[in-house]
């Protein structure tokens, strides 16, 4: 674990960055360089106020020089931040565990535009539990039963149990009415990076995802279906529902991508993690966790 020499500050833990090899004059020339959204007269009045430092916690003023192969910290500041009207609920907490019940929209971790609004900051600032960091990914646009630990020591126990995928996830998920479909199913498929970026893609090749998909109930033009991913690629439950024919109600990436309805919260994706079953590496005791939200 790396020890930050900042405090966190508001439930927002030090962000880092090493110099890399180059000849840049200065370190705010080189900031400058590697944030071009970040204007230096920002940069100068984050040093200024003793908010850039080395590793030992020197502060570092706009004068300090380039110094390749260090590594800096800083706080990310963000000038506007749209306030995501929903709220996460903690379903169980022990010594070692904290589990949540996460609404649509909320990022899981500070990126991009976000930052307080974010489900790590808004957990940090609740419980003040300064160690808590996720063991899974959940994407922003879904909701549900998402994990964290709160113990350094054994974290890495439970992140092994997603890697070598000894957890049971159950989700949910709203799609058009397939009656030519027979359920339930397997599919399985190659996905890789697509394009743009963000999205990905099934490709001719040997299958790397599986997930099982089977019907819960018809809701005239849609049905609720319940899925269990084998495996935990981006996406992967967005991408084979397309694959079906039957992309997730309100999917603005697959099959096609559609414009961005920025802060517009009137259309969540219809994808619940609806639950979280596994043995607990430390205990040895069966855990379950279950969303109570409903899609």
């Amino acid at each position: 674990m790396v020890t930050t020499p900042l405090p966190i500050v508001d439930g927002v833990a030090p962000s880092y960055v090493w110099l890399p090899t180059g000849d840049w004059p200065d370190l705010l020339t080189f900031l400058v360089h590697r944030f071009p959204a970040i204007p230096a007269t920002i940069w100068i009045g984050r040093m200024d106020k003793g908010e850039v430092v080395d590793a030992q916690g020197a502060r570092l003023p706009s004068t300090a020089p380039y110094r390749q192969g260090c590594r800096i910290y800083y706080y990310r500041e963000l000038d506007a931040e749209t306030p995501i009207p929903f709220e996460e609920v903690i379903l169980y907490q022990d010594e070692r565990l904290l589990v949540v019940d996460k609404p649509h929209f909320l990022p899981v971790i500070p990126a991009g535009r976000f930052l307080h609004e974010t489900l790590l900051v808004r957990l940090k600032k609740k419980t003040g539990l300064s160690e808590l960091s996720p063991i899974h990914r959940l994407d922003r646009e879904t909701a549900g039963v998402m994990m964290f630990s709160l113990d350094i020591a054994t974290r890495g126990a439970y992140q092994s149990l997603f890697q070598q995928r000894l957890v049971e996830k159950v989700y949910e998920a709203l799609a058009p009415t397939m009656p030519q479909i027979h359920f339930p199913l397997t599919h399985r498929s190659r996905m890789v990076e697509g394009t743009p970026f963000f999205r990905m893609e099934e490709v001719s090749g040997e299958p790397n995802s599986e997930t099982q998909i089977d019907l819960i109930a018809h809701r005239q033009e849609n049905s609720l279906y319940r899925l269990q991913p084998l495996t935990g690629k981006k996406h992967q439950l967005r991408v084979h529902m397309a694959s079906l024919g039957m992309p997730i109600i309100n999917d603005i990436f697959y099959p096609t991508i559609n414009p961005c309805k920025g802060d517009d919260w009137s259309s969540p994706l219809k994808l619940l993690a609806k639950s979280i079953s596994l043995v607990d590496p430390v205990t040895g005791q069966r855990l379950y966790f279950e969303s109570q939200r409903t899609i």
